[in-house]
């Protein structure tokens, strides 16, 4: 019988009961997708400077609120009463220093795969009216937020002075009523990375010049004072870290763009510099620089160098110096850096004790060995290798900040258990959550499985790690390969950190309760395993050598007892959905079906956005050769043996992969005559910011999989 394409009709996906099944099994059934998309979740925590408050923001079923705890207690309280899954972010809480005023951005798309913020925010809920970005001030005291500004990147001072970011320059406010924004004043770039002075009255920025290719630090003190540019150079200087008193800036220095083309095919080396600058002289002098190799590169783990100006005159970074992204402590005065967190795993989210003696980070470490899987909270003083664990288990803690009183809090999660805030002393005592917010009375949290860590070995003979969803129920089921995107991601043996990867998570969640085993493969490009994991040769356009990894995968699952050899579906997101038409390209005797989410199909046609100045220039480098290699390292290249039915989902305003990706594919499957199935939500970006659009999407892809990849009878 020939097959032919479908275009799915949203309100028909809605409708579907899970997984085709008849209305009898459905009341077996052991949870819904909207149950278990109906979770907690917080993508972010602040704490004030000096005050025992915090703040994050909770979503629920695409409700965003502010929520609020005071020390030493943290009881927590919600500050905000939105109540519509609009599709407007709540991003970016900033606390004056004192902790009595607390601001918040709604809107934008401030997209965690790669950051894009703009003036104007997508418009995912379909209005005829144009969202705009704008600054609110939570009312810490009773009433309602309200409107401080349009715009962006908010810093403030504890008299209610407001610096903010729109059009790329920077401008002015305060919280006063009928307060009028203005321009604070004029730079010839664009504004970025605003800080106040310890005292408040110089503001220090980044001043990207020229695309790009260059930036400077600047500072402003006044309409009758010039800005001062701190040591200007052909460098790109970032990362602003004043000093206590206020007469020193320490920030981070790489060169510039430019020079003979780089090569596209092979990693070289990208080293930077940690500077400081006299403020009130702009004279600066370089204080240590990373060696001219690979493991020398400006780190690319989250918040790259992670600057900070700390007690005794050390500076303390993160750097890879020893294959692994770790702290280092450096003096002012230079010298060379100690290595602070030295074994096997990566330093990720980091803060600075109040006192400026130690440092506050996130690691996949542990007494468990499964712990190169999760994430737990630790401290370190800043010129000593002596860290110390605050928290432990079978869990997942994130996102640091010291909360005042000898309290560090954390985003918290578990296997089973969505997120919460969590608070813990210094000395590791006394970890509990503040239980911000009740789950709803449905919520399947006794239905879920606890995935399992397996390894495994791919062709070239490194060790690829993975994550196994399974229910030992004596029934021979599917399998599902996931592959997440990015790639620089981890995917955890429980709930991600990450609102994309948490609503993946939940739906290998809901597919293995519903007759599938899923593995999610952490294949190389992801972050975890070291640098050289994380930069391999010959990955993605330059050879696509991180698929043997997925294909090794669906190699294990075949053999995992309890799973059908025969019957293997893969899917994933972005970088995922690439992999996921691999797989289905070039292995459609592996993978019998497949789900891809906005992927990239052909890396060929992104070598001159890439490339520097890319064909423009006279020098070609080895342009040519990429193009080629590229092409090769595509879905579309190996369009002859794609077999297999896929469905497609994108939304057509998609910032990160170019819905033309999408519609090359489909036109490419329609001329080969492979079957198809396309879901596309219009005005939706690319990680969906409306939790309708996840609804659709996640049952979309629980229901192909299931017609694709049949249950077997009973």
């Amino acid at each position: 019988m020939n097959r032919f394409r479908l275009a799915v009709s949203l309100l028909a996906l809605c409708a579907l009961a899970p997984l085709g099944a008849s209305t009898a099994q459905q009341s077996a059934d052991p949870f819904t997708m909207d149950q278990v998309l109906s979770y907690s979740f917080v993508p972010e925590l602040v704490a004030a400077d000096h005050a025992d408050r915090i703040a994050w923001v909770r979503i629920v079923k695409g409700v965003r609120n502010v929520w609020v705890a005071d020390g030493p207690s943290f009881a927590p309280h919600q500050v905000t009463q939105y109540t519509k899954d609009d599709g407007q972010e709540i991003t970016q809480l900033t606390f004056s220093p004192d902790g009595k005023h607390l601001l918040y951005v709604r809107g934008g798309d401030h997209d965690a795969n790669w950051p894009a913020a703009g003036d104007l925010a997508p418009d995912p809920d379909f209005s005829t009216v144009q969202p705009i970005v704008t600054i609110w001030s939570a009312s810490l005291a009773g009433g309602a937020p309200a409107k401080v500004a349009e715009g962006d990147a908010p810093s403030i001072t504890d008299d209610g002075r407001v610096a903010y970011i729109k059009d790329h320059q920077i401008w002015l406010t305060t919280l006063a009523a009928k307060a009028k924004p203005a321009r604070f004043f004029f730079d010839r770039g664009n504004a970025s990375d605003l800080r106040w002075s310890p005292d408040g009255k110089r503001l220090a920025f980044v001043s990207v010049r020229d695309g790009g290719d260059h930036s400077f630090i600047g500072i402003y003190a006044g309409a009758d004072a010039p800005i001062h540019y701190l040591a200007p150079s052909t460098g790109r200087d970032d990362e602003i870290a004043w000093s206590k008193d206020g007469r020193s800036i320490a920030f981070v220095r790489q060169p510039g763009r430019g020079g003979a083309p780089e090569p596209i095919l092979k990693d070289v080396p990208h080293p930077f510099a940690i500077w400081t600058a006299d403020t009130a002289t702009g004279a600066g002098r370089e204080v240590w620089h990373s060696p001219d190799t690979l493991l020398g590169s400006w780190p690319e783990t989250p918040g790259n160098v992670n600057l900070h100006w700390a007690a005794g005159n050390r500076f303390v970074f993160t750097a890879d110096l020893d294959n692994w992204p770790h702290l280092y402590s450096v003096r002012v005065d230079g010298g060379e850096p100690t290595l602070l967190t030295p074994g096997n795993f990566m330093v990720e989210d980091v803060t600075q004790s109040r006192d400026g003696r130690f440092m506050i980070y996130s690691a996949n470490t542990g007494s468990d060995a499964s712990d190169d899987d999760r994430r737990h909270i630790f401290r370190v003083p800043v010129d000593a290798a002596t860290p110390v664990a605050l928290t432990s288990g079978d869990g997942l803690q994130t996102s640091p900040v010291v909360a005042g009183g000898g309290a560090v809090a954390f985003i918290s999660a578990g296997a089973k258990r969505p997120f919460s805030t969590g608070v813990v002393g210094m000395d590791g005592q006394g970890a509990h959550d503040l239980n911000g917010g009740a789950l709803p009375m449905d919520f399947p949290i006794d239905a879920l499985v606890v995935p399992k860590r397996v390894t495994f070995q791919s062709p070239d003979g490194l060790t690829i790690h993975g994550q196994l969803f399974q229910r030992d129920d004596g029934v021979t089921k599917p399998g599902i390969i996931f592959v997440h995107g990015g790639p620089p991601r981890q995917m955890l043996l429980g709930w991600h950190y990450m609102d994309y990867y948490s609503n993946a998570y939940a739906t290998n969640q809901y597919l293995a309760a519903h007759g599938f085993t899923v593995l999610s493969v952490n294949y190389r490009l992801g972050i975890g395993y070291g640098h050289m994991f994380h930069h391999p040769e010959h990955a993605g356009l330059a050879g696509a050598a991180e698929y043997q990894d997925v294909l090794a995968g669906a190699r294990y699952l075949q053999k995992v007892p309890g799973v059908d050899p025969n019957r293997i579906g893969i899917w994933g997101g972005s970088y995922g959905g690439y992999l996921t038409a691999m797989g289905l390209a070039r292995n459609s005797d592996v993978f019998k079906a497949g789900v891809d989410f906005h992927g990239v199909h052909d890396w060929s046609s992104f070598i001159d956005n890439w490339v520097d100045k890319g064909s423009k220039r006279y020098e070609q480098g080895d342009r040519d050769a990429a193009m080629k290699v590229a092409f090769e390292s595509s879905p579309i290249a190996s369009m002859d043996s794609w077999k297999s039915p896929v469905l497609l989902i994108q939304g057509d305003d998609d910032r990160n992969v170019n819905f033309a990706q999408t519609i090359d594919l489909a036109r490419r499957l329609d001329a080969h005559h492979i079957y198809y199935e396309e879901l596309v939500i219009p005005n939706e970006i690319h990680g969906f910011l409306r939790y309708t659009s996840w609804d659709q999407a996640d049952k979309a892809t629980a229901a192909f999989l299931a017609k694709e990849l049949p249950q077997p009878a009973h």
